[in-house]
């Protein structure tokens, strides 16, 4: 393909020499005879430096910031979105033959998205899924490495979509992906906006750059789909004249869910849209349950479909691996997986298993080292308003030791009164939980959801709750020693 081909998107500030390219990348590492280079600056290497390395080892372009002088440089103002533009080109632009409908949020994308694939499914239309859990391609599934793939990968994605003969892509849209324009140039059919609270402040450094770069989604769509119920929703549009419908249930909006009827196997409400009212269940118990699935019956309905028709299939979804899980076992208690790992996600789903939870609640949970250290206290401090046991523990402490990482837990603790286990062994902590428990009690291990893995250090051991539970029930508890001080190992 010829390197003017590949920038034809992209704004360039000096002439350079037209020359047959073979192969795209941004990683010094898979540098190629042929290939066009560009020159990214993360926050722990600058490609620039290796501009000049680049050429010698035949890269036929380096795209670069500034000068640097070398042989085949093309500059431009923006590396990154140019590096998403080069991309689609490479492959053929693939999200303009797709419908691309986009989620964002702190909560709620992978149960919204996981929703309106499988209702897409019952309608008979091909669809994509990209995001946290797995990719997926029509029924074909892909391991998924971040919530929202590098520009290579997900222009790859889309055009395996394409292939394979689907005409939709569902897909979270993570706040690091859209501020480092991973889907420049992408422009989706709907937009959906979940809520926002704190998280991710280690890489955006404060709220307000965390809310601008979700926001950034609501300029690249058609229509826009917004919870009314978060306050965010208006800064979601603030910048943007992209046409929107809200969702709530308890404001005033285009599509409000009413009459709101709680159980241990789901969720029942009405659903009220300009003169229309349907009764509407959907098997997944909790009140987020009522906002995923309310987000995504707007945004299908916004695309188009029969509103009595999505509701009917609605009522057919099954729930999320990781997603207020129920673990089988053959206990007189519930055990629940679910991902729940900041304050806010907390907080949500120990509030759906209160009400269907005869018992006490009792909460196992971590925090992620090498990550956002501020809501540390905050997770504490919301397990303990909501649980009737603690057991604070690990959960992917990377190159923090967990002990370090529990005691900022336990600063949000100092006036707790609830029962507490400190156990910086996940499995033992579990192990307690599940020793304690009693008749109608719900064990909720939260943080890990769909993750089959902790990360110790710089390395992932495998690591399933389920399998663990099942083990611990069996008699079985596996080494701790290498689950707890995994911290010095090398990768």
């Amino acid at each position: 393909m010829k390197l003017s081909l590949l920038l034809k998107q992209v704004p360039v500030q000096n002439t350079y020499e037209d020359r047959e390219i073979t192969f795209i990348t941004d990683d010094s590492r898979k540098i190629q005879p042929g290939c066009a280079f560009v020159c990214i600056k993360g926050n722990h290497f600058d490609g620039h430096d290796a501009a000049f390395d680049a050429v010698r080892r035949g890269a036929a372009a380096v795209i670069v910031q500034h000068s640097v002088g070398c042989e085949g440089e093309v500059i431009t103002s923006n590396t990154r979105a140019a590096y998403s533009l080069m991309c689609a080109v490479f492959f053929g632009e693939p999200a303009k033959k797709l419908r691309l409908i986009g989620v964002t949020g702190t909560n709620g994308k992978t149960t919204t998205t996981f929703l309106i694939k499988e209702i897409l499914d019952m309608f008979g239309k091909k669809s994509g899924l990209i995001g946290t859990v797995v990719n997926m391609i029509d029924r074909q599934t892909e391991p998924a490495a971040l919530t929202t793939p590098e520009s290579f990968a997900l222009q790859q994605l889309f055009a395996k979509m394409v292939q394979a003969g689907c005409e939709y892509c569902v897909m979270e849209v993570s706040s690091q992906a859209l501020s480092q324009g991973r889907v420049e140039g992408c422009m989706f059919e709907v937009a959906v906006f979940t809520n926002l609270t704190q998280d991710h402040l280690d890489y955006h450094g404060n709220f307000e750059n965390y809310a601008a770069a979700k926001a950034i989604l609501f300029s690249q769509c058609k229509k826009a789909v917004l919870n009314s119920d978060d306050p965010a929703w208006h800064r979601m549009i603030r910048d943007s004249s992209r046409p929107y419908v809200t969702y709530a249930q308890k404001q005033q909006a285009d599509y409000r869910a009413a009459e709101i009827q709680y159980a241990q196997t789901g969720v029942r409400y009405q659903l009220r849209h300009a003169e229309q009212c349907f009764d509407t269940a959907i098997g997944i118990p909790g009140e987020f349950s009522v906002y995923n699935s309310l987000c995504a019956i707007t945004a299908l309905a916004e695309l188009g479909f029969s509103l009595a028709d999505i509701v009917e299939k609605a009522a057919k979804v099954r729930g999320v691996k990781g997603r207020i899980e129920v673990v089988p076992t053959d206990t007189d208690y519930v055990v629940i997986i679910d991902y729940a790992h900041s304050p806010d996600g907390l907080e949500n789903i120990l509030k759906a298993v209160r009400p269907i939870t005869k018992g006490r609640v009792l909460t196992v949970f971590g925090c992620g080292g090498d990550r956002d250290r501020t809501k540390r206290p905050l997770m504490g401090k919301v397990a303990a308003s909501l649980s009737d046991y603690l057991f604070v523990t690990s959960d992917n402490p990377r190159t923090e030791q967990p002990e370090a990482i529990i005691a900022d837990i336990l600063a949000g603790l100092k006036d707790c009164s609830v029962p507490m286990v400190v156990e910086p062994s996940r499995t033992l902590a579990i192990q307690a939980a599940l020793n304690e428990a009693k008749a109608g009690d719900t064990v909720l291990l939260a943080g890990k959801g769909h993750e089959t893995y902790q990360i110790l250090g710089t390395e992932k051991i495998h690591y399933d709750e389920r399998e663990i539970v099942r083990d611990i029930l069996a008699g079985k508890t596996g080494n701790e020693r290498s689950e707890t001080h995994g911290s010095n190992q090398p990768e």
